[in-house]
């Protein structure tokens, strides 16, 4: 049976809903999109209402005298009013999540995201090396099909998701203040994790920004969303929540590679 409304952090065949929210920014996009569909469903029965009893009444073989329509003063007036009143209850929560989507608040770690043709590169800016003073940085490529490690007791690759798994994480604590930071090396890209409720243009010569505060431990997996090539639909990203703890032990570890 086919579940068109399954809750999930990566999509799923002939899903209908949106991601299961990570972020309060997506907790507000997923309540937003409810209180939204409140309305459209309203409209929608009472357009299509309308449609068919006019197309009864109006019919020529019923009503000869359909040219005689009288237009009314007050009807104008009330169907002006009522969509303006409508987009003013639309609007006000609009306004509030789109402030809230560009606030940044205090960031305790800040990650740099580089788009290329085709692949991520991700800079740690925040712990510089003693050496040479370079950052911790390191690319990101997608896994082809060819590389997965595959269940010999199943028919297709198992625990891994073509397309969409990369080579090296983002690793991100959770219950923790993260600032990104997005540009492009060469064309235009666009860095976009539908469960963080995050999407960004790459711009080269540009810096955009955008927040992420993770709310729980998982893994989550976004795709460029912007038509940047040939290989536009091979750069996935795949983004790793763990805990506070775990993400120091991961640093310390990378710093000890690289060094």
């Amino acid at each position: 049976m086919i579940n068109f409304f399954k809750i999930s952090d990566v999509a799923e065949n002939w899903q209908l809903g949106l991601h299961d929210p990570a972020t309060p920014i997506m907790e507000g996009i997923v309540c937003f999109h409810n209180h939204i569909m409140f309305f459209i469903i309203l409209i929608v029965i009472f357009v299509l209402w309308l449609l068919i009893r006019c197309s009864i009444i109006y019919d020529q073989e019923s009503n000869k005298f359909s040219d005689s329509f009288t237009h009314s003063t007050i009807l104008e007036i009330v169907w002006t009013i009522i969509p303006a009143v409508v987009l003013v209850i639309i609007a006000v929560p609009s306004f509030a999540l789109l402030y809230s989507m560009d606030e940044i608040i205090d960031p305790s770690i800040t990650l740099k995201v580089i788009g290329h043709q085709w692949y991520w590169s991700y800079e740690y800016s925040d712990y510089t090396m003693l050496t040479d003073g370079k950052n911790l940085n390191y690319d990101s490529y997608m896994i082809s099909e060819d590389d997965m490690v595959n269940d010999p007791t199943k028919d297709s690759v198992s625990h891994v998701y073509r397309l969409l798994e990369v080579d090296n994480k983002v690793v991100l604590p959770t219950q923790t203040h993260v600032r990104i930071l997005v540009t492009s090396a060469d064309v235009l890209h666009c860095w976009a994790i539908p469960s963080c409720g995050v999407k960004i243009d790459a711009c080269p010569g540009r810096l955009n920004q955008c927040s992420l505060f993770l709310k729980r431990e998982g893994t989550y997996y976004g795709q460029c969303s912007e038509i940047c090539g040939v290989n536009h639909g091979f750069m996935p990203i795949v983004i790793q929540a763990v805990t506070l703890e775990d993400y120091l032990t991961w640093i310390v570890q990378k710093l000890e590679i690289e060094l």
